[in-house]
């Protein structure tokens, strides 16, 4: 596909996108940049604003495989990878594949099951298999995990620890909607689920963009503001701890598919300070306050880097 070709899909998926999730442009393209970019996804908002609605819409839109895990305390790593069960018409012991088989997958209130069961989800999203009674089992490609968590109830959570955290490409808030945007729901019959939107891509249009993603250009001057954050991070003291390599490695790769979503092949620093706030809002707490930093703040931490 021609770049511009794929332009023109991704637009289409964005403004299939704003007919599901009004009001949220923004948000729409951060999910993207990060489904593109190869990363994962944490959702981090009160209930009712659109989560759920989010993911579904991206499986549809992107023409995927969606399923759904609702995690409680009582949730079981088999539960989410699988289970060996014995079929006694063969007379031995098969393979049943769990919800993570799939291509999106929403994993719904991660911090409300045990560390066994989100290590175990959060190790099959980094390498892309699961192991099971010593058998390796590839899981399907694109595999994107939308997981959500809400940040306010805390009763009987488990909240995932840094080193966990910083599995996730992006972790981002969608908030409430604009009043204008809320009117707009309510007068839709039946709320949003009536809005039909067609899908405008499928399972191997959505690895070739990944590989185009790949292509777009940094140039030196690009790679030293970058690596000026993160030293920055790591070396003025107000933060308890700095951004790993990894951490610098989804910024690139995030304001890569931002730069193409904007039209250029090539990254400028507007792309990078674009993702960087919901890139490192869940990876960096202040020193003096152990305060996860807040996006709308990161780009005031930051400012002083300059190209």
């Amino acid at each position: 596909m021609e770049p511009q070709e794929v332009r023109d899909i991704l637009q289409r998926a964005i403004d299939g996108l704003s007919k599901i999730l009004l009001g949220k442009e923004r948000e729409i393209r951060l999910s993207l940049s990060t489904f593109f970019a190869g990363g994962h996804l944490l959702l981090e908002d009160v209930p009712g604003v659109g989560k759920t609605t989010l993911a579904k819409g991206l499986a549809h839109v992107l023409g995927l495989e969606f399923k759904r895990i609702q995690l409680t305390n009582e949730t079981l790593p088999a539960d989410i990878i699988g289970t060996s069960i014995y079929r006694e018409d063969v007379k031995e012991f098969v393979f049943v594949k769990g919800p993570i088989f799939t291509q999106i997958l929403l994993a719904d209130e991660i911090n409300r099951t045990s560390p066994r069961t989100q290590s175990a989800l959060l190790e099959a999203m980094e390498e892309a298999q699961v192991t099971q009674d010593g058998v390796t089992y590839a899981l399907p490609s694109p595999f994107f995990v939308v997981a959500t968590q809400n940040p306010i109830e805390q009763a009987g959570t488990q909240p995932l620890p840094d080193s966990q955290l910083d599995r996730f490409a992006m972790c981002i808030t969608l908030g409430y909607p604009a009043p204008e945007w809320e009117r707009r729901l309510y007068r839709q019959e039946r709320g949003k689920n009536l809005v039909k939107v067609t899908p405008v891509l499928e399972a191997k249009g959505c690895l070739d963009i990944r590989e185009l993603m790949k292509g777009v250009e940094v140039s030196d001057k690009i790679l030293d503001y970058l690596l000026g954050i993160v030293e920055f991070s790591r070396d003025s003291g107000r933060f308890y701890m700095g951004l790993s390599p990894r951490a610098g490695q989804w910024l690139l790769r995030c304001a890569r598919v931002w730069a193409f979503l904007e039209g250029r092949d090539f990254v400028l620093p507007e792309d990078i300070q674009a993702v960087l706030p919901w890139v490192v809002n869940h990876r960096l707490r202040l020193s003096d306050s152990f305060r996860r930093l807040d996006p709308d703040e990161a780009l005031e931490h930051f400012k002083e880097i300059v190209l």
